[in-house]
């Protein structure tokens, strides 16, 4: 792993990914689906392993050697995770995804609403997000809406995948609680403007909260500068383990959601009537923690940061440019976000005239290319776009010039394959 001068050295990076030495259908495996799942850098896998070889104890639980020597890499994650992200550790909470944290955050605020405290909905507020939203940034925002009330509304998209401002500050108004949205697009790779949708939640005071999980791997992150109030990512999008997502939160946002799992860790006292709790971020962490996990992810992000996160960034705007503009270029493909903004990351997603989604997927999967297939999760903005489904290719830290030349090559011959272009 290494960046010299300035110089993404792709060669040793990619030495650093057993997996990618491996071959598929008897061609050299070129990942394209790290908007899916990332792999994971030999660095993140021996953590984990180490941990678990010479470390393995609960957290926060036991006074013997073993279990403090736990806690402290436990803990020393944390930290490592909320410097990444320019925060706290109080203000990291760990949770089992992204998906988890964002149904916590809904769930919470459901919790405060029974109890009349300040975060409650109630009826005829209003929650917006985006047309072009992940399912695990609007299901728990239409669930929340069914069980308060409350009015869930959203900001559409133009025709080339940015979102409508103008539509944006119309919709949100003094009723307004909640406004959440994805920092990068899934689908359309589209960095979304969030000082804009920051300040027009914080006109009204309603709360912001962002889904970073396309943007945490690939862009230098710093959520308080940002100002969002609530945000989440995944862990094994950006070069870490499964089952490891982090909810960030302002402290003050925190102090204020009461706990939605509850059990023990998350306690100070107990008696048969009642409890007391703990405060953030143990009152969100009932239970078993995914320890061996955290410490992984605090390894990817460590590695992401030897890398260079800004040095990352301009590294897939090369490869990101070279996908578009290819994939443009081949006839008979229609690109969803068609923009020439700047701010994008390497990712895709597209349709090929006359070929289905899946069928294209097993063409490239046939020269060792994986890529995605399907609606991505993300069945309204493909209806907004009149589609049901679409190929995505995305980018990491170990794709090569090559990788995307192979894979546009493969795309090229797709639909004289099925017998409907040249």
């Amino acid at each position: 792993m290494t960046t010299l001068a300035g110089t993404f050295d792709v060669t040793a990076v990619r030495a650093d990914f057993p997996i990618l030495s491996e071959s598929v259908n008897g061609e050299p495996l070129v990942y394209l689906d790290s908007a899916a799942t990332s792999q994971k850098p030999r660095v993140v896998l021996d953590a984990e392993r180490t941990f678990l070889e010479h470390e393995n104890a609960a957290v926060h639980r036991g006074a013997h050697t073993l279990a403090a020597e736990a806690t402290e890499s436990f803990e020393d994650a944390r930290a490592a995770v909320a410097a990444f992200v320019g925060a706290d550790p109080e203000s990291i909470v760990w949770t089992s995804g992204a998906t988890a944290a964002l149904n916590l955050i809904a769930y919470a605020i459901g919790n405060a609403s029974i109890a009349y405290g300040p975060l409650a909905l109630q009826p005829g507020d209003v929650i917006v997000v985006t047309e072009a939203e992940h399912h695990a940034n609007l299901i728990p925002w239409q669930q929340l809406a069914a069980r308060t009330g409350a009015t869930l509304r959203h900001i559409p998209v133009h025709d080339d995948g940015t979102l409508d401002l103008a539509a944006a500050a119309d919709l949100i108004g003094e009723r307004t609680k909640i406004v959440a949205f994805a920092h990068v697009s899934n689908v359309l790779g589209i960095v979304n403007p969030v000082a804009d949708l920051v300040a027009l939640a914080r006109r009204v005071g309603a709360l912001s909260v962002l889904d970073a999980c396309q943007s945490a791997p690939h862009l230098p992150l710093d959520l308080p500068a940002l100002g969002v109030d609530l945000a989440a990512f995944s862990g094994h999008k950006m070069l870490g383990p499964y089952g490891i997502g982090v909810l960030y939160g302002r402290r003050e946002v925190l102090d204020a959601l009461p706990p939605v799992l509850t059990g023990g860790s998350m306690v100070t006292t107990v008696t048969l009537d009642r409890a007391e709790f703990l405060p953030a971020p143990q009152k969100f962490e009932a239970g078993t923690q995914p320890v061996s996990q955290a410490i992984g992810l605090a390894a990817a992000v460590r590695y992401l940061e030897g890398l260079g996160m800004p040095a990352v960034h301009e590294r897939e705007r090369v490869l990101e440019k070279r996908l578009r503009d290819g994939v443009r270029s081949i006839p008979g493909i229609r690109l969803l976000g068609d923009t020439d903004a700047d701010d994008r990351v390497a990712l895709c997603a597209f349709d090929v005239d006359g070929v289905h989604a899946h069928d294209v997927g097993q063409v490239l999967d046939a020269r060792g290319i994986a890529v995605r297939v399907g609606h991505h999760c993300a069945q309204p903005l493909h209806r907004r776009f009149d589609m049901t489904a679409t190929v995505r290719a995305s980018a990491s830290v170990f794709t090569t010039e090559a990788e995307i030349d192979t894979f546009l090559d493969a795309l090229s011959g797709v639909r004289a394959f099925f017998g409907v272009g040249r």
